[in-house]
Order: structure tokens, then C-alpha cells, then sequence
């Protein structure tokens, strides 16, 4: 498997502080703002950020299950992530914050390594839309944001 292995790293911004954003990128968080995730917990957490938790999502593209494990975090600051995919990959996801003023600038990196040929042509995939990628993030996350707002100021969609 040439190649078989990558290290992806990028940048985007979220519209608030570290401390508020943070929770966008826990299990339950990503919910806020990620069509059909479904993270499901093998065991009940209180605190979905706490290093150990382990959780589960469907991979849609391979029919598997993919596990995730809190490896560290620091609330506010970072939270790590290992994660493997039966027969397809494995690795680590950190998303790191840097407070900048009333946003945060968000820094995420995926190191993974196929499992299998399969696998090494899904991360080749992966790694050539990574840019593309984290922009989705970025604008998810702030639509989720926006309609929050409006949500929140009573207003609802305006037309």
C-alpha cells in the first residue's frame, strides 16, 4: 500500500471564543451543526469531552462502524481523538483552538493509515479534498451559528 499513511492539517475560523466554540467539536456537539451524525456511546458519559469516552458513528461510504476515542483534551483549548474504521483506517483527529479576539482560529488534523488497499484509495480521496473539506466545516459551522441566532433572538428565517 504506497502511501498509505497521511498527515492533514488546516485552518478555520469559528464566530466565537475558544471556550464557547470548543463544544462544537465534541461527540455530542458536532450534532449542532453535522447532517446525520449520529455518535452512539457504548456506555453512558456525562462529560463527552473526557479523555477515555468512546463512541461510535456509521461510515456511509463503507458500511462500517467507525470507533472513536477521546485520547486527551483540555476544554476550550483541544481535544484528540483515535479513531478506527475496520478495514479501511486508523489514526488520531486533533482540533486545537487559539483564541483571536471574539473568534477562534481552529487548526484540524487527521493522521491516518489505511488498512487496506481500499483504504489507501479512500485517504488518497480524503487527502485531495481536505481543503474543501475543512471549508464545509467552516461554513456548517457557521449557518448552524447563524440559525441559532435566530433562534435564540425569536426572529426565525427571514424572507
Amino acid at each position: 500500500m504506497s502511501g498509505a499513511r497521511h498527515r492533514l492539517t488546516g485552518r478555520l475560523t469559528v464566530a466565537l471564543p475558544s471556550g464557547e466554540a470548543f463544544p462544537l467539536f465534541t461527540a455530542q456537539g458536532e450534532r449542532r451543526w453535522v447532517p446525520h451524525w449520529e455518535p452512539s456511546f457504548p456506555a453512558p458519559v456525562a462529560d463527552d469531552a473526557e479523555p477515555g469516552t468512546v463512541f461510535q458513528t456509521p461510515d456511509r461510504d463503507h458500511g462500517q462502524t467507525t470507533t472513536w476515542i477521546v485520547v486527551d483534551a483540555t476544554p476550550g483549548r483541544r481535544i484528540r481523538y483515535a479513531r478506527v474504521t475496520p478495514g479501511v483506517s486508523a489514526g488520531t483527529v486533533s482540533v486545537v483552538l487559539e483564541q483571536a479576539g471574539d473568534h477562534s482560529n481552529v487548526t484540524v488534523t487527521y493522521e491516518l493509515t489505511a488498512l487496506s488497499d481500499d483504504g489507501a484509495a479512500h485517504l488518497r480521496r480524503f487527502a485531495d479534498g481536505y481543503p474543501a473539506f475543512l471549508t464545509g466545516w467552516q461554513d456548517a459551522i457557521s449557518q448552524a451559528l447563524h440559525a441559532e441566532t435566530l433562534d435564540n433572538d425569536g426572529q426565525g428565517p427571514t424572507a
